[in-house]
């Protein structure tokens, strides 16, 4: 997918640019232009097949022959690039996804791609997947009011993992990443001598297995679409609709859907490249990724399915067209999927809410003091949201429960590093003052522990503010004054609860901070 700026409104020259996407079983490039307006213009786009996910998938690190092939393909790929001028490291970016981030060798894998051609690869994780590939897929979102007021899942099943989102409204309501790929499926059943049938069967009864859980996060009683992504689902639409149009969604019927995949998996792979004209490897995993995006439809009670041509390459070239990541409607995402969270774990939502509110004003008067960036500050907002998540197991240590419980949970768009970040914050909201010895803290650099430490001391002072959990502490004014942090809460003339519950929460902030914490009522 891509917008065709007019080069004659802008006053800069577009900038050329390129991403590579090493994936499960090919290596894939798109060249672009990025225009001022951040129009996007692919002007190429390559792919190669390699076998990481094979690999990875069945002996734990990647081969060495497979590494040197990728080693190659990766060398064409800078020759071209060198043929656009593209040759500078912030004119490219290079990702890699499951086959190479659970890779025993991944270290080894990236030094040696890096010194032989000297790309950078991020081995991206599942929150960054899913970040990107909902870039991606925006565009259409907006662009089609019927998916904007409809609960759209959108899924894309690679060869390692199935990657999926839940957007309600245009926002992303819930995301997960299944460990259900065409190529883990493949190869789980490559050796057992049954009947095609059978091995079918199997197949199903491995996919429902694996996605039993996703209707509870879906509303049953709500309009529901399914947008597939990926080469197969492509595939499919190319094979099933006449003329499709990749700029437009293609609508299959799920009837449709399932008599080709039953077609396909009824042949061995060496049918399948004869009859379909695709690759070996791609024969291999076709029937498989198929039936998978066939018992999800099932699986939502749907009659069909919409195919987008949107990949995770556009959602990179995008974010490089983007000065700034995370915007006011990323954050939105990110604080929208903690919600959803929170309210799985039957939170108190209107304290966590308040406490979250009085984070973030708590957090910009101490700006000059804390010198932490705005990432630190909804790694703030979104602890404040969890902190007491943890009750839901025991009431008893549950400021150790909401770190276990956020540690272990998917939140859209935060990595492991930064949902690490948010379960520390939330565990130290209250009790013990941050030790090296504690689990996942010790672990941290110490730029890291300290922006914890501060963060938390934050937390500390807005949840002694909303003690009696009524939110009658509204509006308040900071200031530092003799050492003092003093908070002027308005409209109120008896902060007593406050003042005692301030006692027991001051410790840790005056230690981050050098500021005793005086806390007074304002008039009326």
């Amino acid at each position: 997918m891509s917008d065709f700026a007019d080069p004659l409104n802008e006053s800069r020259p577009p900038r050329p640019v390129a991403v590579i996407d090493i994936g499960t079983s090919s290596i894939r490039m798109a060249v672009a232009e990025l225009h001022e307006s951040g129009a996007v213009r692919t002007l190429e786009t390559l792919a190669q097949g390699v076998s990481l996910g094979k690999d990875t998938f069945t002996s734990g690190e990647i081969a060495r022959s497979t590494i040197e092939d990728c080693v190659r393909v990766l060398k064409r790929f800078r020759q071209t690039l060198e043929e656009y001028r593209i040759t500078n490291p912030d004119q490219i970016r290079v990702v890699a996804t499951s086959a190479v981030r659970e890779a025993a060798n991944r270290l080894a894998f990236l030094d040696r791609i890096y010194v032989a051609t000297g790309f950078s690869v991020e081995a991206i994780d599942t929150a960054e997947v899913h970040r990107i590939t909902y870039r991606s897929i925006q565009p259409q979102l907006r662009d089609s009011p019927d998916l904007m007021n409809a609960q759209v899942v959108i899924t894309e099943v690679g060869g390692g993992s199935t990657e999926l989102l839940l957007v309600e409204s245009g926002e992303v309501a819930y995301s997960h990443s299944y460990r259900l790929g065409s190529l883990r499926l493949h190869e789980a059943l490559s050796g057992y001598r049954a009947s095609p049938e059978k091995v079918r069967e199997l197949m199903e009864s491995q996919i429902r297995r694996t996605l039993e859980g996703l209707p509870q996060h879906v509303d049953s009683q709500a309009r529901s679409e399914m947008i597939a992504l990926g080469g197969d689902m492509r595939f499919a639409a190319r094979e099933l609709l006449e003329n499709w149009d990749p700029h437009t969604l293609a609508r299959i019927s799920v009837t449709e859907l399932g008599a080709l995949a039953y077609a396909i998996l009824e042949l061995t792979p060496d049918e399948v490249v004869h009859r379909f004209r695709v690759t070996y490897q791609q024969a291999e995993t076709l029937g498989p990724a198929i039936l998978v995006y066939l018992e999800l439809a099932r699986l939502l009670d749907l009659d069909r399915v919409l195919i987008s041509n949107a990949n995770l390459r556009d959602g990179l070239l995008q974010e490089m067209g983007t000065e700034n990541l995370w915007t006011d409607d990323f954050r939105n995402q990110i604080v929208r999927s903690a919600l959803e969270l929170g309210r799985k774990y039957r939170f108190d939502e209107k304290h966590a809410v308040h406490v979250a509110q009085l984070s973030k004003t708590l957090f910009a008067a101490l700006a000059a003091e804390h010198q932490l960036d705005d990432r630190a500050e909804l790694i703030l907002q979104i602890a404040a949201l969890l902190h007491e998540i943890g009750a839901y197991v025991n009431q008893s240590s549950s400021h150790k429960h909401s770190m276990y419980l956020i540690l272990n949970s998917e939140l859209f768009g935060l990595t492991k590093e930064d949902l690490t970040l948010v379960a520390l914050v939330a565990r130290y909201h209250r009790r013990a003052t941050p030790k090296p010895t504690h689990p996942y803290y010790g672990n941290l650099d110490r730029d890291q522990r300290v922006a914890v430490s501060k963060m938390a001391a934050i937390l500390r002072i807005a949840d002694a503010l909303d003690t009696s959990r009524s939110q009658q502490v509204g509006e308040i004014g900071c200031q530092i004054e003799a050492g003092r942090l003093v908070i002027t809460v308005s409209g109120l003339t008896d902060v007593s609860v406050e003042q005692l519950a301030m006692r027991q929460a001051h410790t840790l902030f005056e230690e981050i901070f050098g500021l005793r914490v005086l806390l007074r009522a304002g008039s009326r």
